[in-house]
């Protein structure tokens, strides 16, 4: 059983930056690959972004390609996500996400994973 707990969402401006992290629980967190989802209002959930098991490979959704990055610390059982030049059509209620998975597989698909944050808001203003 993994349990995660997204934090540092809030109200920034066009052009801003803004880290996420997901604190997760559990001794095997090394074992999970890490996901990021996005879910706008009246929207379907959105793969922002994943990262291995062992933090080795990372794959992107296009929409955020070359602005966000994630990284994990698996000493800290915590996966991040950082945000640059963000846009309004970023807010969004951000999830982080978690499954067991060899280190060659970063699921893409949010039924690939079976444990899931609370989500955190983030909303940029124009």
């Amino acid at each position: 059983q993994v349990q995660l707990v997204e934090s540092g969402g809030g109200l920034v401006q066009v052009g801003d930056s803004l880290r996420l992290s997901c604190a997760a629980s559990g001794r095997t967190f090394s074992r999970y690959a890490m996901g990021w989802f996005r879910q706008a209002p009246g929207k379907g959930r959105e793969f922002v972004g994943g990262i291995s098991s062992n933090g080795d490979s990372t794959a992107y959704g296009d929409s955020v390609k070359g602005r966000f990055t994630i990284s994990r610390d698996n000493a800290q059982n915590t996966v991040y996500l950082q945000m640059n030049s963000l846009k309004p059509e970023d807010t969004a209620v951000y999830y982080c996400a978690a499954r067991e998975a060899p280190s060659y597989w970063i699921p893409k698909r949010s039924d690939d994973y079976n444990y899931w944050g609370q989500g955190t808001q983030v909303t940029v203003s124009s």
